[in-house]
């Protein structure tokens, strides 16, 4: 009994000790970065471990890594394929850096005669990592869901947007004293950094259907939850629209990535060993298959380009078993400060996989290196995947697309058993409450008050807003200093009546001009949202520049005020207009018009006609006309603005058709014809070339009408570069009464000056633009050739203004460099031919503003 007292006694005493050394052990943590000991360039994917152990790490992509140890090891080793193996002594229980400088194989060699200070040239040839690639790339089609003749899945997917990498002086700031519940802490570590502020989520739940042939494709929209926003504030699912173009699906197979609306070359298309280098750097025997590690980076580090390691099966099927895909610091990509894609996948019935999770996130911020940004993430999960099962007819039945009813009503339990999938899903929730508290608070609803007028144009009065703010003041040479005042109802005055109105002063022609429109909701919608289905009847007086067509911008904005050579032709116009607008879910739209036009012309404009050989001047051109038009934009996304929606443009095509009859004796109609328009616009992605922006139009007007009534062709004498229009030619330069024109506007995304050094610094792109315009007059509208017609505008000295294109098409060019402090485009642009026509130039340089990625 007294020995037993005594263990106990010991033990009470030894095991405080013990725990309290065991507490003092201190950790090894090392850090560093290992580079070329040659060219000094860091080396990506190196392994460093503790000599002896399973404990591993690798560098990251600019070479840098991070390892640590509670036990008392003191020789790291690093290996890297092509490189002799190094082992650094560190000192245990330790933190400290340690840059390593690795030597290449061929620097090694025992027997040297001929000394160099640059290592072997990477190849292709002969090159087992190229090799590999090579058989991935040829087995691409087989591990592909087409491959399969059926194909169904559930999806779910979560997509949380934050201000990211904030400071406790923000957050301590007098504007947040309110709002500090809706901060949020991280690990410092991840991505977007250790303070965060979540602003968005949103989630969705869709089956999908696939079958191989013949081709279809049907996904239900079972679910989606997301926060709402005031839509007085935010279009919440135009900001949805356009965060599902930044964060689309990655396909791994596919030749081209698209994200942050840029297309990125993959790793495994069939030219990436033209633009990677490929590196074998593990080989994974553990599990079966066995997998090769292949890294991967670009052979340039500015261009669109991934960097990162993929596992391929060795199976014979050669698929991807996972992926990290993320991009170089120095890539030509605006604002982003990190890019990381995590991809994974499942292996199928028969022994093939498919891709079971993907979580992309991206870092955005308008410095690299620090201060607050924008950080989003994507995460999507595929489960209940099945392949070669039939579906009835039925289930394709229908558009691609459709949304259960009760999509948007789902309980919480339901939500909650989807997020059950992955522990990254149940970050973040609280968000949904917060923002909901968020809107109830007043010096929030000021706060956006401030911000939409400032971005928006316009002051929220509650059932009337006010605005556009841009177009309060402007100037002209006709209408002299112009002053302007409008407004417009909102849905919390109706939901079905809305009125817009403005009211403007021009003090040098002493003219008032007004707009007054009332519109029908028929689908008790806000006219503003999709899909528009309405009813308007309007009044405009106002004055046009003839030929000046102007897009997402108001005409008598205050910037465009600044115009190149003679600007004193103006029209005062009166419309009677009434539209009824029908659009469709599918993003096919019709349009039909009733218009009674009177036109006076104004400035230096007149109109002028021979009667009894005697040129007599006339007051007015009134005609009466009925319209209808058709658009077609399938998959089209786009923001609605207070004004416009703004296109979120991608590679579907959009196409126009246009129907417009004078009637004459109709509401003092003075003219028959018929006016016919149409046009198609699609962006075509060339890879790593870039991409390119191409307009196709034409139109044909049958009958007689002057020439007020013609084509005039849009033309540009202001100093901002548009793409639509003419940057060189002037207005009312020419006319047509049938025509067909062709535009391209090329963006090479840097693709020549990321090969220069230094220059590829600065991150500029390249742009280039060809517009061609072929018209002509028949004889019965020239005026030329008849003088009962109105005579072409003509100068001071009586030579023509005005002209008509012959058998040469007029042409004009551009080259530039965009992408100018990230935001500017410069070009030099130049005319190619109709130089003797008065008061033209054939070189000009037009600017542009654009924010771009």
């Amino acid at each position: 009994m007294k020995k037993f007292k005594k263990f106990i006694y010991i033990c009470a005493v030894m095991m405080p000790l013990a725990f309290q050394a065991t507490a003092q052990v201190p950790r090894t943590v090392v850090t560093g970065v290992v580079s070329d000991v040659a060219d000094k360039d860091p080396i990506p994917y190196v392994t460093v471990l503790f000599k002896g152990t399973g404990i591993i790490t690798k560098t990251d992509a600019d070479g840098k890594y991070v390892i640590s140890t509670s036990e008392t090891h003191t020789v790291l080793q690093f290996s890297y394929v092509g490189y002799k193996s190094t082992f650094i002594t560190i000192k245990p229980g330790e933190s400290q850096v340690v840059n390593v400088k690795m030597q290449s194989e061929s620097q090694a060699l025992n027997e040297v005669v001929i000394s160099s200070n640059k290592r072997p040239a990477y190849r292709n040839k002969n090159n087992p990592a190229v090799e590999l690639i090579r058989k991935v790339i040829e087995n691409k089609a087989k591990n592909q869901n087409q491959n399969y003749n059926h194909v169904e899945y559930q999806q779910y997917e979560q997509m949380a947007f934050s201000l990211s990498n904030l400071s406790d002086k923000f957050k301590n700031k007098r504007i947040f004293r309110n709002y500090q519940f809706l901060f949020e802490e991280q690990d410092s570590t991840k991505i977007g950094g250790k303070l965060t502020l979540p602003i968005y989520m949103e989630e969705k739940v869709s089956q999908n259907y696939l079958q191989k042939s013949p081709e279809k494709k049907k996904t239900i929209l079972i679910g989606d939850k997301h926060v709402n926003y005031d839509s007085k504030f935010v279009d919440t699912k135009g900001k949805g629209k356009y965060f599902e173009r930044m964060y689309a699906d990655v396909n791994i197979y596919e030749n081209n990535i698209s994200l942050v609306s840029n297309q990125f070359l993959s790793p495994i298309a069939d030219a990436s060993p033209t633009f990677y280098k490929f590196f074998i750097t593990d080989t994974i025997k553990t599990q079966t298959p066995h997998l090769i590690e292949l890294s991967f980076i670009p052979r340039n580090n500015t261009d669109l380009l991934f960097e990162g390691r993929m596992y391929i099966t060795m199976d014979g099927n050669y698929a991807v078993q996972n992926a990290f895909l993320t991009v170089n610091k120095n890539i030509n990509l605006n604002f982003v400060r990190a890019l990381e894609a995590k991809l994974n996948f499942e292996k199928n019935p028969d022994g093939r996989y498919h891709l079971s999770k993907t979580d992309l996130i991206v870092d955005f911020g308008l410095n690299q290196n620090k201060g607050g940004g924008f950080t989003g993430q994507r995460i999507v999960l595929i489960k209940d995947y099945k392949i070669n099962k039939a579906q009835p007819d039925t289930v394709y039945a229908g558009p691609s697309k459709v949304v259960s009813p009760n999509a948007e009503n789902l309980p919480d339990q339901f939500w909650v058993a989807q997020r059950q999938q992955d522990t990254l899903l149940k970050a973040k929730l609280s968000i949904y409450k917060n923002i909901d508290t968020l809107q109830t608070i007043p010096s929030f609803k000021r706060t956006m008050d401030l911000v939409t007028l400032l971005f928006a144009g316009y002051k929220n009065f509650g059932p009337f807003e006010v605005g556009p703010v841009n177009t309060f003041y402007s100037f002209n040479n006709t209408e002299g200093f112009r002053l302007r005042l409008g407004g417009r109802t909102t849905p919390e005055l109706s939901k079905r009546y809305y009125f817009e109105t403005y009211a403007a002063y021009g003090f040098k022609d002493e003219k008032w001009k007004y707009f007054l429109s009332a519109t029908y909701s028929l689908n008790n919608k806000s006219i503003y949202s999709f899909p528009q289905n309405y009813i308007r009847g309007s009044f405009q007086r106002d004055t046009k520049i003839p030929g000046q067509e102007l897009q997402f911008v108001q005409e008598d904005n205050f910037l465009l005020s600044f115009k190149r050579g003679e600007n004193n032709m103006l029209l005062y116009n009166d419309f009677y207009k009434i539209d009824y607008v029908k659009e469709f879910e599918n993003h096919f739209s019709y349009t039909v018009t009733a218009r009674k036009w009177i036109q006076r012309p104004g400035g230096s404009l007149v109109y002028n006609n021979f009667e009894n050989n005697m040129l007599t001047g006339v007051d007015k051109l009134t005609t009466s006309e009925i319209g209808f038009s058709l658009r077609y934009a399938p998959n089209e996304k786009f923001y609605q603005g207070k004004i416009y929606r703004v296109p979120i443009i991608d590679k579907y095509p959009v196409f126009n058709l246009r129907y417009t009859a004078g009637l004459k004796g109709v509401l003092d109609g003075q003219y028959n014809y018929h006016n016919v328009m149409g046009s198609m616009d699609k962006r075509f992605y060339l890879s790593q070339l870039g991409y390119s922006d191409v307009t196709i139009e034409g139109g044909y007007i049958f009958g007689k009408v002057p020439f007020p009534l013609l084509t005039v062709h849009r033309a540009n004498q202001t100093y901002a570069y548009q793409l639509n229009s003419y940057n060189l030619m002037n207005f009312l330069e020419f006319v047509s009464d049938h025509y067909a024109s062709f535009n391209i506007d090329h963006n090479f995304n840097g693709f020549f000056f990321n090969k220069i050094p230094l220059v590829k610094r600065l991150k500029l792109r390249e742009v280039a633009s060809f517009k061609v315009l072929y018209g002509s007059l028949r004889d019965e509208n020239n005026p030329n050739k008849d003088s009962s017609l109105l005579q072409f505008p003509t100068n001071e000295d009586g030579s023509s203004r005005t002209y008509t294109l012959g058998r040469e098409p007029y042409m004009e060019g551009s080259v530039g460099i965009a992408n100018i402090f990230k935001v500017l485009r410069i070009d030099a642009v130049k005319r190619f031919n109709y130089l003797d026509n008065p008061n033209v130039s054939e070189w000009g340089v037009r600017a542009r503003v654009k924010f771009d990625f």
